[in-house]
């Protein structure tokens, strides 16, 4: 780069975040990045990740943590099963020996896996951003919470659906995609829930009638199964169906009246989870999602194109951002041109893949007497690898 020192912030220590500044520092670029949390593990992040070959591994492999990730990775998680609410079983999958298209990590292990490989002091936990103003010329000041300020020659928004950069590039919001749920885990699950182990298998376990509701169950590790229980509301459901959230009794006698004709065995897998329920929803962004480049500043992941889960493609296509922004920027004769690029290229990546993972959400929870059975997972798993593979070499040609 022309710059050779250029004050680069990332705001966001997710995967989307920590991979960028993995492979920027391979690349012997500096970086800083602000996370609002305490620590790297200071909060529950979430349930399992399968991180796909043509993305997510791709990014992994150039932050140099391929190994290490296939090292704790679940290849058996990427077993799945289709049941209906009688507990029938519409649907399986099992990976064979060697299949490695679409392994599972726990999310909290990988961003420990990729936090711990960045160099000392990269992370400045508990910084919240407040504002980003414009300096003119690409300049940016970023204020936290407590006053503290840095200013940025490139700021990274990797700061998830609510971004606080995005209004910089932006002014698209999340919206809501008409379907809340209800995450549970079930704990020490072979020992203590051997009826939940035995209908989730090693994998993931997908549920759902033909009003809108859905249980999917996922095998993490240390013996842990999260559960979602969806179905189609608005954000403030509780308010009109009178559930205290705070209640787990509250909640579980107003499940046991919504899942009233699912099956005894399956109405187990919604009222004996361990702990509380945590509530949340489905949002996304406008897709596909463009803007005109500003100099100076960028998104990646959810702060990008925030999309529905179905499909798996969110985390990885975030850490797919995170190493193309960072390389771009290693080759590119400066910022400007360096995001441009990277710009281009994420929006061609992630715009057909939104639009189809908000789709298939809806066709999943549509009242309808008709199954949407999920996609073929063997040929997923073939698809996966036929496009790494198409990656890599345009990647080469590139290059060369």
């Amino acid at each position: 780069m022309t710059n050779s020192t250029p004050r680069i912030c990332v705001v966001g220590a997710g995967p989307a975040g920590l991979t960028c500044a993995r492979v920027l520092q391979g690349n012997g670029i500096g970086v800083t990045v602000y996370d609002a949390d305490d620590a790297v593990d200071s909060r529950d992040p979430g349930g399992t990740l399968d991180l796909h070959a043509d993305s997510g591994q791709i990014a992994l492999a150039d932050a140099g943590l391929l190994d290490a990730f296939m090292a704790q990775a679940r290849p058996e998680g990427q077993a799945k099963a289709r049941r209906d609410h009688h507990g029938t079983v519409l649907a399986e999958f099992t990976p064979g020996p060697g299949d490695e298209a679409a392994p599972e990590i726990d999310r909290g292990r990988l961003r420990r896996l990729l936090f711990d490989h960045l160099r000392p002091g990269t992370v400045r936990w508990g910084h919240r951003l407040v504002r980003v103003t414009p300096l003119g010329r690409g300049g940016h000041r970023l204020e936290f919470e407590g006053g503290t300020t840095v200013e940025a020659d490139l700021v990274i928004g990797a700061d998830g659906a609510w971004s606080k950069v995005r209004p910089l590039v932006s002014d698209a919001a999340p919206q809501h995609l008409g379907v809340c749920f209800l995450d549970a885990r079930f704990d020490e699950v072979d020992s203590r829930h051997p009826e939940v182990a035995g209908i989730v298998g090693d994998g993931h376990m997908f549920s759902n009638d033909n009003d809108g509701r859905a249980v999917i169950l996922q095998r993490n590790g240390d013996g842990v199964v999260r559960g979602y229980i969806a179905f189609r509301a608005a954000p403030d459901w509780h308010v009109g169906a009178g559930v205290d959230l705070t209640d787990r009794e509250s909640i579980r006698s107003h499940l046991a009246r919504e899942f009233g004709h699912w099956s005894a065995a399956m109405r187990a897998l919604i009222v004996r989870n361990d702990g509380d329920y945590v509530p949340r929803s489905f949002w996304a962004l406008p897709a596909p999602l463009t803007w005109e480049h500003v100099p100076g500043v960028t998104l990646i992941g959810d702060a990008a194109h925030l999309m529905a889960p179905f499909g798996g493609h969110g985390a990885n296509l975030a850490m797919l951002d995170g190493a193309e922004l960072a390389h771009a920027v290693s080759r590119a004769a400066g910022l400007d041109e360096a995001v441009a690029q990277y710009e281009s290229g994420m929006f061609a990546r992630s715009g057909e893949l939104a639009v189809s993972s908000n789709e298939a959400l809806v066709r999943f929870f549509a009242t309808t007497d008709e199954p949407d059975l999920p996609p073929d997972p063997e040929q997923e798993h073939r698809d996966y690898l036929a496009r790494a593979e198409a990656y890599r070499q345009e990647r080469a040609r590139r290059a060369g």
